[in-house]
């Protein structure tokens, strides 16, 4: 590597960057997400120009940029290349999606499946150099099981439906305060409900070893797997996972794995890092 690259790791509220420098030292900064279906190129532009590149060094010796992130597809993604190519003239510029990094940095050039579990939720097959399959997460009303948002979800509907015991009930009050009225405000009413629902996941993880709780991720992590993974019929290929809730919850999705007849494979808390030996050793 005779040069540096830049690599961006982006979701809708923050983006990570790894600049690699060509002695194999880097730096990571962080800015505000880049998520093109949502964010009009004025506001691309203003992240990028105002946030990362006063704080770039060695922004002369960059050779190219590859950006990962959610929502990088076409036509979306267009508006992030010509940002990066406008601010970034010398460079060669690469977008894709989360989901093809998620992939590279677990699976690297071989073939597998690589899953996102965090706020939502997405999968695909990987053939070891494209995605060659992917099951639709559909978002959280209609999908993104085992994401953090259908975890806050369940939590919420079974503490209120009395499914879950009186105990967890009245932690859950002395912890939050919100009545049904208050969780219905939040989750129809105003923006940004998956994120509301997934701010839930600390309760859950201060009580995964209640039996009920325990099932409750066991459970949603087969619901993931039945209905998203399953489809690709690769009972022999690793299931290889990234991002919070996989991470945080590795236990009960190792058991879920296993316990579909799937076989696991790594797990990664971020890919970013991953992603930067995809590229320098490539």
């Amino acid at each position: 590597m005779t040069k540096g690259i830049l690599i961006a790791d982006s979701g809708s509220t923050k983006t990570d960057w790894l600049l690699v420098r060509p002695d194999g030292t880097y730096t990571e900064l962080h800015t505000d997400g880049i998520n093109p279906a949502r964010d009009a190129r004025a506001i691309i532009y203003n992240v990028i120009h105002q946030q990362l590149l006063p704080r770039l060094p060695l922004r002369a010796e960059l050779q190219t940029v590859y950006f990962y992130g959610a929502g990088c597809i076409e036509p979306f993604s267009s508006n992030v290349k010509s940002v990066l190519h406008e601010l970034m003239l010398d460079c060669r510029i690469e977008v894709e999606s989360d989901l093809l990094g998620a992939a590279r940095a677990l699976c690297a050039h071989e073939p597998g499946i690589a899953c996102i579990l965090g706020t939502g939720a997405n999968s695909c097959l990987y053939d070891g150099k494209k995605i060659t399959r992917n099951t639709p997460p559909l978002g959280y009303i209609l999908g993104d099981e085992g994401s953090g948002a259908m975890l806050g979800k369940t939590l919420l509907s079974d503490l209120f439906k009395g499914i879950l015991p009186d105990t967890l009930r009245q932690d859950f009050n002395s912890k939050y305060k919100f009545s049904q009225a208050d969780i219905i405000e939040h989750v129809y009413r105003k923006p940004a409900a998956n994120a509301f629902l997934a701010s839930f996941v600390p309760f859950i993880a201060e009580h995964r070893t209640h039996p009920a709780i325990h099932d409750m991720l066991v459970n949603a992590f087969r619901l993931f797997l039945t209905r998203n993974v399953a489809a690709y019929g690769q009972s022999a290929m690793p299931v290889h996972y990234v991002g919070g809730i996989a991470y945080q919850f590795a236990e009960e999705l190792t058991k879920a794995t296993t316990a579909t007849g799937m076989i696991m494979g790594r797990i990664l808390r971020r890919p970013i890092e991953e992603i930067a030996k995809y590229h320098c050793f490539t």
